[in-house]
This record gives structure tokens, sequence and C-alpha cells, in this order.
């Protein structure tokens, strides 16, 4: 199949949409993952509000438009379902209770909406996943004894939660952190199980009854040439019931929140 690029940037097959999706919005600088994420999932221009990109936590002034505007509230002001799939290790729970408040768009979105973050306990229960899909690297470097499943359980599992909520996010990360240089040695391990993890879920998931949707931030692991976030477009993918819709209503990280909000009217 095709690759896509700068001149090559929007892809199509067997139902799914693979397009750019601009991240700059406007701002000088380099996208960051604070006023990215708040962005993507409060549906506003983050960077233009506050004047520049921030990252990797929310800049302060962004807080109360979370809290008001984040895509979980939406859904449970509705009486819906949601679920944030990631685990977070006992070091994390820690750093909270030590009062420190430091935290990723996403995990604030769950605490200011009052969700339960999942633990070490939810992942050995099936009930949810580690941010590194097969939980080897909490065994590794956290001290963890957690079954090592496959990419391709893995996806199976988040699959069969998302069967249960109206929406289901999951954040995966380690992308970002090949871009910036770490786990070199770890390079073709980390992107073998993504790609076994996202063919699982495409060739598993209901095509006729949901939506997919996949999105990056910013972009920097397109160019691993250099260890710092980039100005091309942020790679967005759909795939499923509603993924051509989605297709042509996204351009920028902004306007992510309220092409998944129609899906449901």
């Amino acid at each position: 199949g095709s690759i896509p690029s700068l001149q090559n940037p929007r892809l199509q097959a067997n139902g799914c949409f693979l397009f750019p999706v601009d991240a700059c919005l406007g701002v000088e600088g380099l996208p960051q993952s604070g006023t990215g994420q708040t962005s993507i999932f409060c549906g506003v221009n983050a960077p233009k509000i506050i004047g520049q990109h921030f990252g990797p936590y929310p800049y302060s002034t962004l807080v109360p438009i979370i809290k008001e505007k984040n895509i979980f509230k939406h859904f449970l002001d509705k009486k819906q379902y949601v679920s944030f799939v990631n685990a977070y290790p006992k070091i994390f729970f820690d750093y909270i209770k030590s009062g420190k408040k430091r935290l990723s768009a996403t995990t604030l979105m769950c605490q200011l909406n009052g969700m339960r973050l999942n633990k070490a306990a939810d992942v050995w229960r099936g009930k949810a996943l580690t941010a590194e899909i097969t939980n080897e690297r909490w065994n590794q470097k956290l001290g963890y004894s957690l079954p090592i499943i496959s990419p391709e359980k893995a996806a199976k599992r988040l699959l069969r939660i998302s069967s249960q909520n109206a929406f289901t996010l999951y954040e995966y990360f380690l992308t970002d952190h090949i871009g910036h240089g770490r786990y070199g040695d770890e390079f073709e391990q980390i992107l073998n199980n993504l790609d076994r993890f996202l063919y699982g879920i495409f060739e598993r998931m209901d095509y006729k009854n949901s939506t997919l949707v996949i999105c990056s931030d910013h972009g920097n692991l397109e160019d691993i040439s250099i260890k710092m976030h980039t100005l091309n477009p942020a790679l967005m993918i759909a795939a499923g019931k509603n993924a051509k819709a989605i297709s042509q209503q996204v351009n920028d990280l902004t306007q992510i929140k309220d092409a998944v909000i129609k899906l449901f009217k």
C-alpha cells in the first residue's frame, strides 16, 4: 500500500481514511501536548487562548476550560457511559498523594469529572490496559508481575471495553518517546507491538456499528532525524461506520471533539 507523505497526505482503503490534521492552529512555534490535547478533547484553540504552544501538561489558564468543555463531561452530562482505558502504576498515585498537580490533559479530564483511574488490579482483571500495551515495561521498569499479553489480546480487550461504552479513550505515547530519541534500542519492538495492536483492532472491529478515531496531537515520529516536535500535520485515521464523515469534517485539532459528538446526534 501507499505511505502517507506531505505530497500524498490522504489515503483511503476498506472503510478507513487517513488524512492530515493541522496542529499548529495559527500559532507560531512547535505544537506541544498540553495545548494540543486540550484542543482535541475540548474543541478549543488552546494555543491561541494562551498565546503559545505549551506542554507536556496543560497551562494553568486552561484548567477551567478543560473542566467545562472536555469530551468526557459531554457524555457524562447526557448519562452516557465513557471509559478511559489506561491504567496507572502505584508510583503515579503516590505522586498525586504528595500534592503535586502536574497532570496530563487526559488524566486531568478524569479527575475533574470524578472518574476513577484504573490501577494495576484492573489490568489483572482484564478491565484496563497499560500505556505500553503488553505490560512488559511495567514489569521490567516498575517491578510488577503482570501477565504479558500479546498486542492482539490487548486489541480484543480494548474492543470489548469499547462495546460497553458510548465513548472510549485509550492513550498511547511511546511513539512520542521514540520521536524524542528515547528507547532507541527498543525502536523496532515498540513499533511492531503498535502495528500488531492496531491491526488487531482493524481486523476485529465492528465497522457497521462503531467508529474508530486515531489522532496525534503533534508531529514528531515521522522525522526521527531530530529529537523534537515538528511543524508537520498530525496524522489522523478514521475507520468504521462514520469514518468518511469524520475525514470530511476534521481539518485541525479543534474540530475533532465536535466531529465525534455529531456521531451521536
